[in-house]
């Protein structure tokens, strides 16, 4: 008896990125990037509501912060849709699931937290060490 596809979880006991999976997977960021977007949405319209000008210069600085944080928001949304886009076109392409650096499979529970991932765990740590190696020289 088959699980439906909204309760199902990729496993390891099945073979890895098999159809299931990648539909798990390309469902899953379909819904996250559909997210993304309304709170694009929303985010446009208050901003188009709030132009009003204040009287109060401390409430207009209030009003234009706000407005500068919205608009990092909107762009760092705008960049993690782009990601997600990349990832779908991984999918497409087979390569969605291994790591960039050794071609070896990513951890399952990786995947499911990020499911932009494209490196494994070990590689993101390496990754990272030589950053911050870099970062403090």
């Amino acid at each position: 008896m088959a699980t439906s596809t909204k309760d199902y979880r990729p496993s390891d006991d099945e073979p890895f990125m098999n159809d299931r999976q990648r539909e798990f997977f390309r469902a899953k960021l379909l819904a996250w990037k559909d997210e993304i977007l309304e709170e694009s949405r929303g985010t446009i319209a208050t901003l188009q509501q709030d132009t009003v000008n204040e009287a109060d210069i401390a409430d207009r600085a209030t009003s234009e912060t706000d407005r500068a944080l919205e608009l990092r928001t909107r762009d760092r949304q705008r960049k993690l849709i782009s990601k997600i886009d990349e990832a779908l076109r991984r999918l497409d392409d087979g390569s969605y699931g291994y790591c960039e650096e050794t071609g070896e499979p990513i951890a399952l529970s990786r995947l499911e937290a990020r499911p932009i991932a494209t490196l494994s765990l070990e590689a993101q740590e390496r990754h990272e060490r030589r950053e911050r190696v870099h970062r403090d020289d």
